[in-house]
């Protein structure tokens, strides 16, 4: 059975030669022409449909999932160009499994390993560049910058971070957890590329900023939030505040990292310490607001053991013990020409596995 059966049907944007962008949906190894259907699913992007709310995307999906089951014409992926499936208006990256957090002070910090006093309280993160939001399949250029005091050149420790993004369908303010399923259309994949020596020298004491805004990318694809099956969230000590509870759902999501063909992670993505829903109400608490188009990431999703990491950080110890891939060259961080893929599954509301699609990139020099 596939995982982009009609049970998924995961939206995207395409074109084919000569041709204007269309609205479509992935059927197996293809992709099904919803331009036909006219009205909101008659676009070259998905933020009109985003924009309508929950109950203009429950009416849609009922016609493109009838559109499908009396035979819908399909074009093959390999005849069409898939384009980013909306346009980004804002993006946010958060910091939400604690073991990856852990794992990251533990290397960089072995004097003094732990988490931030204030980790287990809010969901830290930090807004990132809409601009460079790219789709999967974009050749990254490795980035330069400042790697110390009076040297500017090459990042040389280039590394990935694989993460699971949220796309804001209804905008709004002070979102509360119970209203999650209100504002957020659905589930992407995302790459959030990281220059880990550009970080190390810029990061104290406001964050991330050129170490990360060079490039990240995302899958074509954006699954429904409605075909996801929702799980209970994990156990959170101290209790968070009023306004991060209830927590909202949890996602059984399974990620797996290939590095040029070798799959070298399976990092699980229900382990998360924060919540989606919690992030949203978090991002916008203060009155901030958010708009249809805005993506915001759930950080680097890493597990116990070192074969469920999320980063090459954290699975080669910032170098130091470096893998071994199957063509028998040994990596500790990216390398010029290296192929990164980053793919998923999950058990969906209809109780089969589907797939959340992929996302790659290929180092330029």
């Amino acid at each position: 059975m596939s995982r982009f059966g009609i049970e998924n049907l995961p939206y995207g944007v395409f074109s084919q030669p000569n041709e204007r962008r269309r609205l479509g949906v992935r059927l197996g190894s293809s992709v099904v022409d919803l331009s036909l259907l006219g009205g909101l699913l008659d676009h070259q992007t998905l933020n009109p449909l985003m924009a309508a709310g929950p109950a203009m995307w429950t009416e849609s999906r009922e016609r493109v999932v009838e559109h499908v089951a009396a035979g819908a014409d399909r074009i093959p992926l390999s005849e069409v160009t898939l384009h980013l499936p909306f346009e980004v208006a804002d993006y946010t990256d958060f910091y939400s499994s604690e073991q990856h957090a852990l794992n990251v002070s533990a290397i960089l910090r072995p004097d003094s390993p732990g988490l931030p006093e204030h980790w287990r309280h809010l969901p830290i993160g930090y807004h990132g560049r809409s601009s460079t939001v790219v789709v999967s399949g974009t050749p990254i250029r490795r980035p330069s910058g400042q790697l110390g005091p009076g040297v500017f050149g090459p990042s040389r420790r280039l590394d990935i971070e694989a993460e699971v993004g949220f796309v804001v369908g209804v905008g709004g303010r002070r979102i509360g957890t119970g209203d999650f399923a209100e504002h957020v259309f659905g589930v992407t994949l995302v790459n959030d590329w990281s220059a880990r020596d550009i970080q190390a020298w810029e990061y104290r004491p406001l964050g991330p900023f050129l170490a990360k805004s060079f490039a990240t990318s995302m899958s074509p694809w954006v699954v429904p939030l409605s075909a996801l099956a929702g799980v209970d969230s994990p156990p959170q000590d101290p209790e968070p505040l009023d306004y991060l509870r209830p927590a909202g759902p949890a996602y059984d999501l399974r990620l797996s990292v290939e590095w040029n063909d070798t799959r070298v992670s399976s990092p699980p993505f229900r382990s998360m310490y924060w919540t989606a829903a919690q992030q949203l109400a978090h991002l916008t608490s203060n009155g901030a607001s958010v708009r249809t188009g805005d993506l915001y990431a759930s950080g680097t999703v890493s597990g116990d053991r070192r074969d469920e990491v999320g980063s090459f950080l954290e699975l080669t110890r910032n170098g130091q013990e470096p893998v071994k891939l199957t063509d028998g060259s040994v990596r500790g961080f990216l390398e010029d020409g290296d192929k990164i893929t980053i793919s998923g599954t999950t058990i969906g509301a209809a109780g089969v596995e589907i797939g959340l699609g992929e996302v790659t990139g290929t180092i330029l020099p």
